[in-house]
């Protein structure tokens, strides 16, 4: 009796590890997404992309602050607060891009990457300076109800929510790629600037409208884990984005599939990392997970080798 009360405790132990996992993961291939689609467009790694998830959250705060104030509450005030810090978001998406990256658009690789970093600290002290450098409270915007049991353990509404909607935006994206103009525009831009243009393909706007969707699911991130955690600074951003950043290498930088599947797998080893080993080795974890399939498959998990054009 007691070993079998020992293995249940184990197995519900590890589907918390493992719902905990994907939790994580999704959010982690939210933002991994932004970098795929802009590495795939422009060869550009955007260190800013971190900041643009915090300033979604730190929006989908003062917007759900302000609603309560006037009497709303349940979803409306989460649904209006998504709303606007995903177009928030995304006009600074936009911003970004007009203003750090196409004047350099021709100039050698370092220098959009300085720009980048430069963009980075630039919205981590301008929000720093616009708000506080304390962690603020961030309200429950997903009710917290235990809505699906499974094998005992009752999954609660917030992990369900950040499930779902990770897998409706990702399916949603893949349609978008796969079969509009838009994303025909999208890949034939990223495959071969000249002869889209040639075909008549407007690359400054497909441009924008990469950092536009991208800044829009780092806002969609930004709003589901400030509101799973309950609390934001100005600070998160950084630390999303680097682990953003390796889950996109993890599954294959440019690859769309790889991004959402490299965040998975970062996701689930820092849960089972955490609950098996220690809290304090957690980063260790990851990216020493990193270094291995790099070394192993220096391409990702699913991206593919790319040619050099000479």
């Amino acid at each position: 009796m007691m070993f079998s009360d020992t293995f249940s405790d184990s197995v519900l132990y590890f589907i918390e590890l493992l719902l905990s996992g994907l939790t994580r993961g999704s959010i982690y291939a939210l933002i991994a997404l932004g970098y795929t689609m802009v590495y795939g467009i422009i060869e550009l790694i955007n260190f800013a992309h971190g900041e643009i998830y915090m300033i979604g959250a730190f929006t989908a705060l003062i917007i759900s602050g302000i609603m309560t104030m006037y009497g709303f509450a349940g979803l409306s005030v989460f649904f209006t607060a998504m709303i606007i810090a995903v177009l928030y978001s995304s006009a600074y998406g936009y911003t970004i891009e007009k203003i750090a990256y196409k004047p350099l658009r021709n100039s050698p690789r370092l220098s959009p990457l300085i720009s980048a970093i430069g963009m980075s600290i630039f919205l981590q002290n301008y929000v720093m300076l616009a708000q506080t450098s304390d962690f603020m409270p961030f309200p429950t915007l997903i009710p917290d109800f235990e809505c699906l049991s499974l094998i005992d353990y009752m999954i609660g509404g917030p992990e369900l929510v950040i499930l779902i909607t990770t897998v409706i935006v990702m399916a949603a994206l893949s349609i978008l790629i796969k079969y509009t103009r838009i994303g025909k525009a999208m890949r034939a831009t990223a495959q071969d600037k000249t002869m889209a243009m040639l075909v008549g393909i407007d690359i400054n706007r497909m441009i924008s409208i990469t950092f536009i969707i991208g800044s829009a699911l780092a806002a969609i991130a930004g709003v589901l884990i400030a509101s799973y955690i309950g609390q934001i600074n100005f600070y998160i951003g950084f630390i999303a984005g680097i682990k953003a950043f390796t889950a996109a290498v993890l599954g294959g930088i440019g690859s769309i599939p790889g991004a959402v599947f490299g965040g998975l797998v970062l996701g689930l080893t820092e849960s089972f990392a955490t609950g098996y080993v220690s809290s304090d080795y957690e980063d260790v974890f990851a990216f020493a997970l990193l270094v291995l399939i790099l070394i192993i498959r220096p391409s990702g998990l699913i991206g593919r080798k790319m040619t050099q054009k000479v």
